[in-house]
């Protein structure tokens, strides 16, 4: 994965605000200063690369397996990501928990997971398939992975079934043709 960062934006905010604190001493202070900011341009950029190089290195001596190269292309800085194969992707879990098991297990939690793209991609197409969202399907694996023995994931079509008279059992705001949970 190679990723683009352009360091202009950077620079030039340094060039403001070496421009604003002349300000307050004069036109002529100002002036100076401008002319110095673009003779400082290319020794800002320098130094911003040699950081940013240092931190890629830092972070790829910390990584278990691949790492991070920097590049220079043109006035861009490239970061090229190299990544170990991803494992295989997990079964696709069972269907979203009913509103009732919400409640059972308190409030929500908030995480950040950092996983490999490619292994999002293959999560994503997963959780396409089932009919859920990225964030569902990734609960869903998490819960069957941490539910105790004996449940069973319970998915029931439920297109064939005729309602006598129109008489739905779910109060006609039934959401789908499907009913699925854990028993």
């Amino acid at each position: 994965m190679v990723v683009h960062m352009d360091i202009t934006p950077y620079v030039e905010s340094l060039r403001r605000d070496l421009l604003a604190a002349a300000d307050a001493a004069g036109p002529e202070a100002r002036e100076v200063t401008d002319r110095l900011a673009f003779a400082l341009d290319p020794a800002a950029r320098l130094a911003l690369m040699e950081a940013i190089s240092q931190a890629a290195a830092e972070i790829t001596a910390e990584l278990p397996e691949g790492g991070v190269d920097v590049r220079l292309n043109g006035r861009e800085l490239e970061f090229a990501v190299h990544a170990p194969p991803a494992p295989p992707a997990a079964p696709a879990p069972p269907a979203p928990p009913g509103a009732d098991e919400v409640e059972e297990e308190g409030g929500v939690a908030r995480i950040t997971l950092r996983i490999p793209e490619s292994v999002k991609t293959k999560a994503e197409e997963l959780a396409a398939r089932s009919g859920h969202s990225l964030n569902t399907w990734l609960v869903n694996v998490v819960r069957t992975a941490t539910r105790g023995e004996g449940a069973i994931n319970v998915d029931i079509d439920l297109s064939s079934i005729p309602f006598v008279g129109g008489n739905d059992p779910f109060g006609g705001k039934r959401p789908g043709k499907r009913m699925s949970g854990w028993v």
